[in-house]
C-alpha cells in the first residue's frame, strides 16, 4: 500500500524515488507543499496560506535536507562557565565543544552531485562569457541598494569561507576560443580536502570562519582575531577618530575580516565597531562594578544579536519584498502573536507562537549545526556589484526628495583593498553611507556579472594582495562543481522542487533560452546551478530566485533556533537587562544609523529602511492587519 501510494499519478516521477524514506505524515505534508508548486500558487495565496506553506515546506526540509558529514569529536562542557561568545566559536552547543567552531566540516542540504560531468563540462569561461558577463548593467530598481548589497558581504565573512589547499588550478580558455574573457588563463588554490571518517560522505572541506551569527567579521574567528581589534580598555573595539577603521603599518584594515575588503565592506565594519563601542558606554553607566572583558563579552553578544535582528526582520524583507515574507521573517524572531504580546508576556507559547529567539532550548534537528555547502552556492550574488560608485554631495541642503546631487562617479577598482581603504579615508563615512544609500545594487540576473570583477586582484586571509589575478565569474562555475555541488535540476529535485524537462520551463525569454542552447545543447541536466538560479523567473518581490530562497528558509532558522546565545541564553542574566533592551529596542540598520549619525536618515532618507534606495516613496500605508492579507505578492 505504501508503495502505491509513492506512485501516486499527481506525484512527479523524477520525485518518487526520494519518497519512500518518508513517514506517512511526512509523505501527506509533501502531497500537499507538491500539489501547491504544480499549481504554482504558494506566493499567491491568502497571507495566512501562504505562511502554512512555508511552514510545511520548512518542516520537510527539517527533516530531510539536513546531512552531517563527519562524526563528532569534541567534548562535553558546563555551560555556566561560558555565558559568552568565545572567540573561535567553541562551547556554543550544549553538548559538544566543537560544533560550529572554526576549522569545522561544511554540512550539506542534500548528498553530493551524482552527475558524471566533467569539472571542465561544459568549459566554465564559455559559461561566464556567454552567460554570466555583464552587457549592460541591470539594477534592482528601488528595493534594494548599495547598503544592502554590501550587508550580504558583511555577512559572509561572518559566516563561511573554505580551507584551500597549497596546490593551484589553472584555467585556460578553450583552445580557438575567441569569447571575450579578460584572463586567457588564470590560476587559483584548490578547495583542500579531509577525510571525514564518515562512511557516507568520505570527503569534504573546513570552514575557516565560525559558522555561527557571532559578530566575527568584526571580532575575529580566533584568539589571535579578536586580541587584534581589542583596545582592551571599556571593553571597547579599536576604531580611528574619523570613525573609520584603523590601520596597520601595511594600510591594511584592522577588523575581524579582512580578506577582500573594499569600501563599502570597510565602512559596514566600522559601523558596527561603533554599535560595540557604544553598547560598551551603555553597559559601563549601567553596570560600573563590569571590568573590561566583561563589558567586551556582553557587548558583543548585544552587538552579534543586533546584527541577526536586523538581518532577519529587515535585510531580508526587502530582499523578499511580500506580505508574506514580511509576516514570515517577524514570526521567526518575535511569534505568531507578535512583538507586544512577546515584550508583555515574554517567550511562553513555544517557536511558533513567541518565535526562535527564545526558546528554551537549541533545536538542531538531530543534525549538529553548521553552515552547508548548498548555502555558500546560493550566495554567489556578485552580480550585486555595480560598475561604480556614484558620489553624492552632502554639503548642500537636501532637496525635497531628499537626493542629493551627484558629485562624481568612482570606479570599483578604486575602492578595492589598500587603495580604496585610502580613498574612503578621503571621501568620509557620511557621504559615503549616503551615497551608498542612493544607489540601487545590480540584479541578480544572467549578463549582469561584473567585467572588473573577471579580473581581479584577490585576497589572502591577511589582506594581503595575491599574486595572480583571478576571473572570479569563471572560478565560480568551477567551484561548485569542485566542491561537488549538485548541478541546478538535480538541486531542485533534492529540495522536492519540480525540475525543468525543457528551457522554457526555466525562463520565458527567448534570448536567454537560445544563449543555454547554445553553451548546454539540450540537455537540461547539465545546466550549472549558478546559472539556473540568475536565469530562473522571479517571484514577483523577490530579489533572488525561489530556488535559492527555499534554501534560505532552512537556512535562515537554523542559524537562529542551533544557538544557544539566542534560545536558551537569550535573557538578561546572559545580556544583562541593559543589553536585552538595547537589541529589543532595535529594529532595523535605520536605528543604528539614528544612534551614530542623528541628522542622516532626517536629511537624505525617506523611504521605509535603510536597505531601499533612500530617495523612494515609503511603504504605503496598508489599513488590513498583516494576517488578514489576501495575497503575498
Amino acid at each position: 500500500m505504501a508503495l502505491s501510494l509513492f506512485s501516486l499519478p499527481f506525484i512527479h516521477p523524477q520525485l518518487r524515488h526520494t519518497l519512500p524514506r518518508m513517514n506517512l505524515f511526512d509523505f501527506i505534508l509533501f502531497c500537499v507543499v507538491h500539489l501547491v508548486d504544480k499549481l504554482g500558487l504558494w506566493h499567491r495565496l491568502p497571507l495566512l496560506l501562504g505562511l502554512a506553506y512555508l511552514g510545511l515546506r520548512r518542516h520537510l526540509h527539517q527533516r530531510y535536507n539536513l546531512f552531517h558529514v563527519a562524526p563528532l569529536h569534541g567534548h562535553h562542557y558546563d555551560t555556566l562557565h561560558y555565558a559568552y561568545r568565545t572567540p573561535d566559536g567553541t562551547c556554543n552547543h550544549p553538548s559538544d565543544d566543537l560544533v560550529g567552531s572554526q576549522g569545522t566540516f561544511f554540512g550539506r542540504n542534500m548528498p553530493p552531485a551524482t552527475s558524471d560531468y566533467g569539472l571542465l563540462d561544459p568549459h566554465p569561461t564559455v559559461v561566464a562569457s556567454k552567460l554570466l558577463a555583464r552587457k549592460k548593467f541591470i539594477d534592482t530598481g528601488s528595493q534594494f541598494n548599495m547598503i544592502a548589497c554590501s550587508w550580504i558581504q558583511f555577512m559572509i565573512h561572518d559566516w563561511i569561507d573554505h580551507l584551500e589547499d597549497t596546490e593551484q588550478v589553472e584555467i585556460r580558455d578553450p583552445d580557438g576560443y575567441l569569447g571575450g574573457c579578460p584572463l586567457k588563463s588564470f590560476k587559483f588554490f584548490k578547495t583542500k580536502k579531509f577525510k571525514t571518517g564518515s562512511s557516507n560522505m568520505k570527503t569534504s572541506h573546513l570552514n575557516t570562519r565560525t559558522p555561527w551569527w557571532d559578530g566575527s567579521v568584526i571580532y575575529g574567528n580566533n584568539e589571535k582575531g579578536m586580541t587584534r581589534v581589542r583596545t582592551f580598555k571599556d571593553g571597547k573595539l579599536r576604531i580611528s577618530e574619523d570613525g573609520l577603521l584603523e590601520h596597520d603599518e601595511k594600510g591594511i584594515p584592522i577588523s575581524g575580516d579582512v580578506r577582500n575588503c573594499w569600501a563599502d565592506f570597510s565602512l559596514l565594519q566600522a559601523l558596527f565597531v561603533k554599535e560595540h563601542n557604544a553598547v560598551c558606554n551603555m553597559l559601563k553607566a549601567h553596570y560600573p562594578d563590569f571590568d573590561d572583558e566583561q563589558l567586551y563579552r556582553h557587548a558583543r553578544l548585544v552587538t552579534s544579536a543586533v546584527i541577526a535582528k536586523i538581518h532577519t526582520i529587515d535585510w531580508t524583507v526587502e530582499l523578499l519584498r511580500t506580505d508574506t515574507l514580511l509576516a514570515a521573517m517577524r514570526i521567526n524572531w518575535y511569534g505568531f502573536l507578535g512583538k507586544k504580546f512577546k515584550d508583555l508576556f515574554g517567550h511562553i507559547c513555544g517557536p511558533i507562537f513567541s518565535g526562535l529567539v527564545g526558546t528554551r532550548k537549541p533545536i538542531d534537528h538531530g543534525v549538529p549545526y553548521s553552515l552547508t555547502e548548498e548555502f555558500v552556492s546560493v550566495y554567489r550574488m556578485h552580480s550585486l556589484l555595480p560598475d561604480d560608485i556614484v558620489l553624492r554631495d552632502i554639503k548642500l541642503p537636501a532637496a525635497e526628495d531628499k537626493c542629493p546631487p551627484v558629485l562624481e562617479r568612482v570606479p570599483m577598482s578604486n575602492l578595492l583593498g589598500k587603495e580604496g581603504e585610502r580613498r574612503l579615508s578621503e571621501i568620509g563615512m557620511e557621504q559615503m553611507l549616503v551615497s551608498m544609500g542612493h544607489q540601487s545594487c545590480g540584479a541578480v540576473e544572467l549578463w549582469n556579472y561584473p567585467t572588473w570583477i573577471r579580473n581581479l586582484i584577490a585576497h589572502d586571509i591577511d589582506g594581503e594582495d595575491r599574486p595572480d589575478p583571478v576571473d572570479m565569474a569563471s572560478m565560480e562555475v568551477y567551484r561548485d562543481r569542485e566542491r561537488e555541488v549538485a548541478r541546478y535540476n538535480e538541486f531542485r529535485r533534492n529540495l522536492l522542487m519540480i525540475p525543468i524537462s525543457k528551457w522554457e520551463d526555466l525562463t520565458d525569454d527567448e534570448e536567454v533560452i537560445e544563449a543555454l542552447r547554445e553553451v548546454y545543447g539540450d540537455d537540461v541536466e547539465k545546466l550549472d546551478l549558478i546559472v539556473g538560479l540568475h536565469a530562473e523567473k522571479k517571484i514577483k518581490g523577490f530579489a533572488i530566485s525561489e530556488t535559492a530562497f527555499f534554501i534560505f528558509v532552512l537556512m535562515a532558522s537554523r542559524r537562529l533556533e542551533a544557538d544557544r546565545f539566542f534560545t536558551s541564553n537569550f535573557n538578561s542574566k546572559t545580556y544583562t537587562e541593559g543589553g536585552l533592551e538595547w537589541v529589543n529596542r532595535t529594529e532595523s540598520l535605520k536605528d543604528v544609523i539614528d544612534r551614530h549619525f542623528p541628522d542622516m536618515t532626517r536629511n537624505w532618507m525617506r523611504c521605509s529602511s535603510a536597505f531601499s534606495v533612500w530617495n523612494s516613496m515609503p511603504n504605503p500605508t496598508n489599513y488590513i492587519p498583516l494576517y488578514l492579507r489576501l495575497a503575498s505578492s
